[in-house]
């Protein structure tokens, strides 16, 4: 709303915009008219330049997400997507001699013991994982260090699934995630950025899923180095997120991006599943990992929340 005072006096003016008040010395060579709008076209401009560095613009408050309630969440009246595979014997894991496959055996029957009990064993960076930012960094936080404040984001979704394609070492590059905001809008400031490749659709094979070639070589898309400096940078993300064992593309070997994301207090997620569910924008994201004391990661139940009925 607007209200502008106009004193009697021509020393001075006074605008009000969306409860901005704005007092004006106006030289004598002002009119008065033309000094309000000025006023008015001013207040907009900080207004926009607020918005850009709180990320309001991209994930404005009136975003429907923005206006789900716990309530609506605990009764079910809104979308919940799990984005976590199931763990078993058959799921990929990363190659390498101490890196064994899940394994669930049974430690209790009710026959037996009155109660039916299991014991697990798997690597803690295996299935729908967080890598923790001592993972690949020293004195970064490890898993049970992470904020838990730091687990609740908005999300977005980068599509590069036709680039993986084409090309299974594909990765996302500055222009891709620049073209994805000229579609979107900015991606929002401490959000956490899914990368779909559409790997996830080979989770059932653990060849496949590896791609491994003769010597031994992954090959599965990822994020660049550049790519994952900007988007620590300059939208400050809270974590970076994808659907193959890693955040760094198959054939590295010097794990880049997971010293970039890492030494900047960041986590990773791997082995996200069902991002095909998922709009590129909208949706709040949960991410709940088992709570490990120094662990370097770890197993985790992740879930976005969309507007809307289930």
């Amino acid at each position: 709303m607007l209200n502008a005072n106009l004193p009697k006096s021509d020393d001075e003016t006074q605008v009000t915009l969306h409860g901005l008040t704005v007092s004006c010395q106006p030289r004598k060579s002002f009119d008065r008219p033309g000094l309000v709008w000025f006023v008015i076209a001013s207040a907009f401009y900080v207004g926009g330049l607020a918005n850009v560095v709180s990320g309001d613009d991209a994930f404005g408050k009136n975003d429907s997400v923005r206006n789900i309630t716990l309530e609506q969440l605990a009764a079910g009246d809104v979308q919940l997507v799990d984005l976590t595979h199931g763990l078993n014997d058959k799921s990929p894991f990363w190659p390498g001699a101490d890196y064994q496959p899940f394994e669930l055996r049974t430690i209790a029957t009710i026959e037996k013991n009155g109660v039916f009990s299991k014991a697990f064993a798997m690597p803690e960076h295996f299935g729908t994982h967080l890598d923790a930012p001592c993972h690949f960094e020293q004195g970064q936080p490890s898993l049970d260090e992470i904020k838990s404040t730091d687990l609740f984001a908005s999300g977005v979704v980068i599509d590069v699934s036709m680039a993986a394609e084409a090309d299974p070492d594909y990765r996302l590059s500055v222009a891709d995630v620049a073209n994805w905001e000229q579609a979107n809008g900015p991606i929002p400031m401490r959000a956490i950025v899914l990368l779909k490749t559409g790997w996830s659709r080979f989770w059932d094979s653990n060849v496949r899923y590896r791609n491994q070639d003769l010597q031994g070589k992954m090959h599965f898309p990822g994020f660049s180095v550049e790519a994952a400096r900007w988007l620590v940078k300059e939208r400050q993300v809270r974590g970076v997120g994808i659907d193959t064992l890693s955040i760094d593309h198959g054939p590295s070997k010097d794990f880049i991006v997971h010293h970039v994301v890492n030494g900047a207090g960041r986590y990773g997620l791997e082995n996200v599943a069902h991002l095909d569910k998922l709009p590129a924008r909208n949706f709040f994201l949960i991410v709940a990992p088992i709570k490990i004391t120094t662990g370097t990661g770890g197993p985790t139940r992740l879930f976005a929340v969309l507007p809307g009925n289930k």
